[in-house]
């Protein structure tokens, strides 16, 4: 009998585990940048991460030349954790599921609210600075937005999970990559029409809430 028991949990962080469409624009509405035009080229593969993130930095330094890395991270100070993110991974952890955030989202914010949740595992892009913690034009592309699934597999290789026991948790389009062959995927708080018509068209189970508690019956904790 095939065991596809729920062993290891992969989030997407924004507009999953926090209440924030993206930690991008969080930096973008602070600085009073508008990033939309190449986001869209971005949504419709135009570009690449290296591009949309360098034009991203580029009109942040438009509007404020020097930014230090405390400026940025003060930027989230406002954004709060989705309701019943705690208690569902502190819930999975207690059961001995792997949990890690998958994230194309900026590396400051993601790692607190790894920090926060106490995940076994995360990764996400972010900024580069200099010595000093001053902002460079460059980003830090650890993995695509539209390719989470080259990640995923090497996680699943290192802590000795088969895919079948495995889901996958996002809210756009871009995270349905971190659904590798074999594996679960299900589609939380879908707010951009992309992602409604590509959960829809991939045939995925779809959360329309903002309540992870909404998530247990797929993760075994019923």
């Amino acid at each position: 009998m095939e065991d596809n028991s729920v062993r290891c949990v992969a989030f997407d962080c924004d507009g999953v585990l926090v209440d924030s469409v993206s930690s991008w624009r969080t930096v973008h509405e602070h600085y009073g940048s508008d990033n939309s035009k190449m986001l869209a080229k971005f949504l419709a593969g135009e570009i690449t991460d290296e591009e949309f993130m360098r034009a991203d930095i580029i009109l942040l330094k438009e509007k404020q030349p020097k930014i230090h890395r405390d400026d940025i991270f003060r930027t989230f100070s406002g954004i709060k954790l989705m309701l019943g993110a705690k208690k569902l991974v502190n819930d999975l952890r207690e059961k001995g599921v792997y949990v890690v955030i998958i994230s194309a989202g900026v590396d400051l914010f993601v790692s607190t609210i790894a920090s926060m949740l106490e995940v076994d595992d995360w990764i996400a892009n972010g900024f580069e600075f200099d010595d000093d913690g001053w902002l460079t034009e460059n980003g830090v592309v650890r993995l695509s937005a539209w390719d989470k699934g080259t990640v995923i597999s090497k996680m699943l290789e290192t802590i000795g999970c088969p895919p079948a026991n495995l889901v996958c948790v996002g809210d756009s389009v871009m995270d349905l990559s971190m659904q590798v062959e074999g594996s679960r995927f299900i589609g939380f708080n879908p707010t951009r029409e992309t992602a409604i018509d590509g959960f829809e068209e991939a045939g995925v189970p779809v959360v329309p809430s903002k309540n992870l508690d909404l998530l247990r019956p797929f993760l075994d904790l019923e």
